[in-house]
């Protein structure tokens, strides 16, 4: 499972004319659910996403989480994410979910997310989405949650 997440001042996704989630300071989190996935590694997706620590402490160092500071968190499904692009002109999405699975992860990471932080905002699972952002920095980093595997599976890249 990988989420890509983005310190931002603000973010929003529309979906036609209506904007279906929106936040002020905090993350967008761009997630991916791939082929062996599991429940386990959703509610471990969302832990570290809330408990990153990409905000600035007063010393001006990133000590502080999502969590410590109580931001918004926008939480998007993107299967692009998943694609291969080691090879070609054109990315593979082989290595993504089946949209089924996708979607029931999805929520389970949601509903993570929502247990244990405040304000979680998403996006519309399989629509096609206009996101938007002002990244603040900007700070972007990937995270993953590799499938089957133990805790020492999850890594930054």
């Amino acid at each position: 499972m990988i989420g890509l997440i983005q310190r931002v001042t603000r973010a929003s996704v529309r979906v036609g004319d209506d904007i279906v989630g929106q936040i002020g300071p905090g993350l967008l989190a761009l997630v991916a659910v791939e082929r062996g996935d599991t429940e386990s590694q959703a509610a471990r997706l969302a832990a570290r996403i809330v408990s990153y620590r990409v905000f600035e402490d007063p010393a001006g160092r990133m000590n502080l989480s999502l969590a410590d500071t109580g931001g918004g968190l926008l939480l998007v499904s993107q299967f692009t994410l998943a694609a291969d692009t080691r090879k070609g002109a054109r990315p593979s999405f082989a290595p993504a979910a089946e949209p089924e699975t996708g979607r029931r992860l999805f929520d389970r990471l949601v509903a993570e997310a929502r247990a244990s932080h405040g304000p979680v905002e998403t996006g519309r699972f399989g629509a096609r989405m206009q996101v938007s952002l002002v990244n603040d920095g900007p700070v972007t980093f990937s995270l993953r949650v590799d499938p089957d595997v133990g805790e020492q599976g999850i890594h930054s890249v």
